[in-house]
């Protein structure tokens, strides 16, 4: 049986150029390129580097003891709280310090 809903059915047979019999490539759909891959808002970039943003394994949501009884944990959106945040701390990794042996 040859219809859609028989997954064990052989693919249709590929196209062959008239003029050569080798077979012809299907085309194929042009794929997105990293330029038309949605741009994140500058409030939800802002949050991402935010100091103040819970762990990811938490959630996404903002943990300042001012912000968080009125945004909660659940349904934070950072386009609300974050364009103008009075609390926003840019998340910094740790620096490396070097390595001084003191003797004592």
């Amino acid at each position: 049986m040859m219809d859609e809903t028989n997954r064990f059915a052989q693919a249709s047979a590929p196209s062959l150029n008239t003029s050569t019999g080798e077979p012809v490539a299907p085309s194929a759909e042009p794929k997105p390129d990293a330029a038309s891959a949605p741009t994140l808002s500058p409030a939800v970039e802002k949050f991402k580097s935010c100091r103040w943003r819970a762990t990811p394994e938490d959630g996404e949501f903002c943990t300042h003891r001012d912000v968080l009884p009125f945004a909660g944990k659940e349904g934070f959106v950072a386009d609300s709280w974050c364009p103008d945040c009075g609390f926003y701390k840019l998340r910094r990794t740790p620096k490396k310090r070097e390595r001084v042996d003191f003797s004592y």
